[in-house]
This record gives C-alpha cells, structure tokens and sequence, in this order.
C-alpha cells in the first residue's frame, strides 16, 4: 500500500495533501482533536523528503520544483476550505451576495492556499531524512504564517498554535514569548514523530524522550502560573479594588433595515437583560451588532428609557455606527444614564469586503457593496487611546480585532483589561464563533490582562489574565454575566515580534552550520 502511495504522483502530490489539510480543521475549536496533527504534519514533512529524494531518479525529469508547490497549495485549499467555509455564511444576509457563496467557498481557500504553496516550494528542496531538516521545515512554515499574519492587513487565523486552546497550562509560555515563537515551537513539536521513520537514525527515541521531556516541563511551568495567578486572586480582601461589571448576551437574530418599533424592544430587552441595580456601581457591557448597525445619533430617542432604568452608578458600553463630514465609523461606545458620550473608539481593523471595498471605486462601479448594512464603505479609525475606569485603562477591541496581537501590544499599560465587543450572528451556528472565541483566550494571557467579550449570537465570557474562562454563555443563551473583576498590576510586557524573529534568526543558522558540517 505504502510503495503504490509513493510511485503514484497523483496520490502523493495531489490527494493525499489535500485530505490532511481538510482533516487538520478537526485539530482546532469546537473539536479539539490536537492529537491530528501529530500524524498530519510528520506525513507531510515525509511527503516533501520523499519527493526530494524521488527528484533524483523518477521526478528527476519532471518539473519537481512544481510538485514541492503542489503538495502545499493542495494541503493550504483544504485547510482553508474545511477551516473558513462558515465565512460564506454572513453572506446570506443580503440576498444581493447569495450567488456569491459558493464562490466564495472556492477563492478563499484558492487564494489563502498560495501562502502554503509558497511554503513547501522554498523548503522542499532542502529537507531530508534528518532532525535539522525538521528544524528548518519548522521554521519556514512559521514563517509563512507569519507572513499570511501581516500581509493584505493580515489573517492571523488558525495557526498552529490555536489547535492548544483547550489547553491553558500549555499556553502560559506565550506571554514570555509571544503567538508566532510559540507557534514554531508547536509545529516543531507535531513534526518530531516523523524521526521514527528514519532510517538508520540512532538517536530517534531519545528525540522522542526530550521532546516530551520539555512538553512535560512546560505543562509544569503552566500549572505553576496558573496556582500562583489563582492564590493572587484569591488574596485580595474585602478592601481590594473590584469592578463590578455585567457582560450582556441577548441573542438577537441578525436583521438589516429595523423600524423604530423594532428598535425599541431590543432597547427594553437590553435593559431587561442588563438587570440593572440603581444602587449597584456597574459597568454594562452590550454587544456589537445590538443595535444593527444603526447611528448613535439616531439613537438618542431612546435616553429616557436610559435614564428611567439606570443611574449615576453606571456606565454602558455597546457599538453604533458613528459619522463625521463623510467618513463612516464601526465604534465602540462608552456612556453615562443621561446617555452622555463619555468614550468613543473607532475600529482601526476593518473587515475587508464585511466592512470596506478594496478598490473602492472601481468595485462600486460594477454594482459591488460592503456586506454589512449601508452601501458606504466604513473609515478606519486612526488613533487607540483606552478610556481611564476607576483608575483602569479600558482596552477596547471590536470584533475581529480580537485576532491582532499587536493591537494589545500597541495598549499596553500596567492597570488595564480589555473589553472585547462582538457580532458572531454572522456566521450562523457554524464552527466560526467557536474559533473566534478561541482568539480571545490567546490574547488574555499574551497581555495578561482580564478579557470581558460580549457577543451577540457568539460565546460571551470573563476570561482571566491566565486564559481561564471565569464565566460563560452559549452562542444561543441569552442573558448576563455578572462579575467583580479583580484590579490586578501587570508586571511584564510580551514582546510578541522580538522573540520571534531571534527563534527565527538562531533557526537558520543552526541549519546552514549542519548543512556545511554535512557536506
């Protein structure tokens, strides 16, 4: 079975890639099976050897260079196709974008692929049956992904490092080291099994042992920070600062165009759900997309339904559309009872196509509009100064933002946490909310700061600066979450990009020194 897989080019370049990148999926939220991808990266990895040693007799001919390509796209097509289809779903809200979908399924994917493709052209031709072609195979693919992170405005989904979510011990090394470093060392991890199929290699099992070893040490390091942060918490009296806070989920269908009647009974169910205590200070936290899309302008008809049912003990944050001269703006707003406008932060990373046209002009022209409501395209804001709460600094990150790591690092302060505001209705009851909320664990312990993320039709929780989810809600369940979020001093600041290119630097070099000694 084993030599008719290898002497068949169709099977080794074309279907067997292509299936393990659709498999690879099921690694990542809601599934979890990160144990997939301990048979899928070292088959891959054997792949591409197996291809470069075949070069030299059968492929010598053949244009193998195309095949080192081939193996990567067909891999990154099924990845993206079984990891981002549930994209194609917001969509289906403006019958304008339904003959788009299935498109859509197929040129994401077709595109994002290039990035994978791109990958195994530049390492194929170097890797071997040995331990330092793993460390290079490791490195490039973590490039590559740095790369598809921060080209285009980026698309830091699902990288490897992501598949750990579950896994909080594992993932405290991320706040000292930061996502892509951390990323590599994942990919180096998966890849380690395919040292068994080397031959004559005598050190396979000790790799085998230290490579496990050190993942045991990590777990270790990771439950230590975990009781230790935990005991922290847990020491703080009486006299300690809490903030009161109610993270609002209330579930509302995604519906464009909504009349005033209809407007008003989300307001009342907001309010119903906020369960608000006149003589309780606290911060209420309302989802992006509650209000649908509309002006907070217009919605100012609405404070005496404010000022009736809250008082000078709270304060609201939820996102409206806000406009200055032409420019449009995705906001994150922050009011008083006398529906005041305290804060106003407007979202830096946009949504290509959800939220701006690329090519504005010329896609307008052929009858092309952004898929979220109104026709114009939204503005990016241009400046993140958090908001000063009880003497904490207000990170605000709307939707999407919630994958960029650099956003927090550009936020950093020692008093902080960040409010995360979010509109999952848009990719149904798919596995898009899911991943999305995985995000968010990430950035919680890269900043160490407490994450509050209300989502309508999305997981709203309280995740704490280790990446433990405090508290939860379904992306069906409707109601609040209330919590006395503990005031806690950050004391080290992630250097996401610093580590990552120094593992990247030493990566190379290490492997160019043992491909000298070798020749």
């Amino acid at each position: 079975m084993l030599n008719f897989i290898t002497n068949s080019r169709l099977l080794l370049v074309f279907i067997v890639p292509f299936f393990l990148g659709c498999v690879s999926s099921f690694s990542f939220q809601p599934f979890n099976y990160t144990v997939i991808n301990f048979f899928i990266f070292p088959l891959l990895f054997l792949i591409l050897s197996l291809i470069n040693k075949l070069s030299k007799n059968i492929y010598r001919k053949r244009p193998y260079l195309r095949n080192f390509f081939l193996v990567g796209y067909l891999f990154g097509i099924g990845f993206f196709l079984t990891g981002t289809y549930w994209i194609s779903n917001s969509l289906q809200f403006d019958a304008t974008f339904r003959p788009l979908i299935p498109f859509t399924i197929i040129l994401l994917p077709v595109f994002l692929g290039l990035f994978f493709g791109l990958c195994t052209l530049v390492c194929g031709p170097f890797l071997k049956f040995d331990l330092k072609s793993i460390l290079f195979f490791s490195t490039i693919f973590s490039i590559f992904d740095y790369f598809r992170s921060k080209i285009l405005t980026g698309f830091p989904w699902n990288l490897w490092s992501y598949s750990w979510s579950w896994f909080t011990e594992v993932l405290q090394i991320l706040n000292p080291i930061g996502l892509f470093a951390f990323n590599f060392i994942v990919i180096f991890i998966f890849t380690i099994p395919s040292v068994l199929f080397f031959k004559n290699y005598k050190r396979k099992y000790t790799v085998i042992i230290v490579t496990s070893l050190l993942f045991f040490l990590n777990y270790v390091y990771g439950n230590m920070t975990l009781n230790k942060n935990l005991l922290q918490v847990k020491g703080l009296d009486s006299k300690s600062k809490f903030i009161n806070v109610k993270i609002v989920s209330p579930n509302f269908d995604l519906k464009y165009n909504l009349t005033d009647g209809e407007l008003n009974s989300r307001f009342k169910k907001l309010i119903k759900y906020s369960e608000p205590d006149k003589d309780k200070e606290t911060l209420f936290i309302w989802p992006e997309g509650a209000l649908s899309g509309q002006y907070f302008s217009d919605i100012k008809k609405f404070k005496d339904q404010i000022r009736e049912n809250f008082s000078d003990k709270h304060t609201i944050i939820f996102g409206a559309n806000t406009k200055v001269k032409e420019k449009f703006f995705n906001s994150f707003i922050i009011i008083n009872h006398n529906f005041e406008k305290k804060y106003q932060y407007d979202k830096v990373k946009l949504v290509p196509f959800g939220e701006y046209l690329p090519f504005n002009k010329i896609l307008e022209n052929i009858g092309f509009k952004k898929i979220t409501e109104g026709f114009g395209s939204y503005s990016a804001g241009t400046e993140r100064t958090g908001h000063l709460y009880k003497d904490q600094k207000i990170i605000p990150l709307i939707c999407y933002e919630i994958i960029f790591t650099k956003l927090l690092q550009m936020d950093y302060s020692e008093n902080s946490f960040v409010i995360n505001i979010s509109e999952d209705a848009w990719f149904g009851d798919s596995i898009g909310p899911h991943q999305h909320f995985a995000k968010s664990v990430f950035r919680a312990i890269e900043s160490n700061s407490f994450i509050l993320r209300s989502a309508n039709k999305g997981i709203s929780a309280v995740i704490n600066n280790k990446g433990q989810v405090v508290k939860s809600l379904k992306s069906n369940e409707s109601g609040n979450l209330e919590y006395a979020l503990p005031v806690l001093k950050k004391k080290y600041k992630n250097r996401n990009d610093l580590i990552f290119f120094i593992v990247l630097i030493t990566n190379l070099l290490i492997f160019v020194i043992l491909k000298k000694n070798e020749k």
